[in-house]
């Protein structure tokens, strides 16, 4: 369980790194947004997400639910903006209102989570 444990963050934090850091280094263009890593780095912080406190009900650890429900609520938002963005890039729509709110919004996440005690 520890190592699934371990596994499940790391998946999390990488998921996290790549929403974040293609939205940090890209924020300023105008154009020519690189989508697919945020697609794919909401789904891995959906999905790994879900599974950490999957694992921690499991093992019968005591949750902070509105801390959770409020993660996962932002983090759902996050992959709308980034599915949004992929649907957009593909039909040749405005692209830079998506990307930053699911960039935006995956900054507000790591908030909550850090200071929400």
């Amino acid at each position: 369980m520890v190592i699934l444990h371990s596994v499940l963050l790391a998946a999390h934090l990488l998921g996290m790194a790549v929403i974040v850091g293609t939205f940090l280094v890209q924020m300023r263009k105008q154009s020519d947004f690189a989508v697919l890593p945020v697609l794919i780095g909401a789904i891995v912080q959906v999905v790994s997400g879900l599974a950490l406190v999957g694992l921690a009900e499991a093992a019968d650890v005591d949750l902070n639910y509105a801390k959770i429900a409020t993660k996962a609520i932002i983090a759902v938002a996050v992959l709308a903006a980034a599915i949004g963005a992929f649907v957009a890039q593909r039909r040749g729509g405005r692209i830079k209102p998506f990307f930053h709110a699911a960039g935006g919004l995956a900054l507000i996440n790591v908030l909550v989570a850090v200071f929400w005690r």
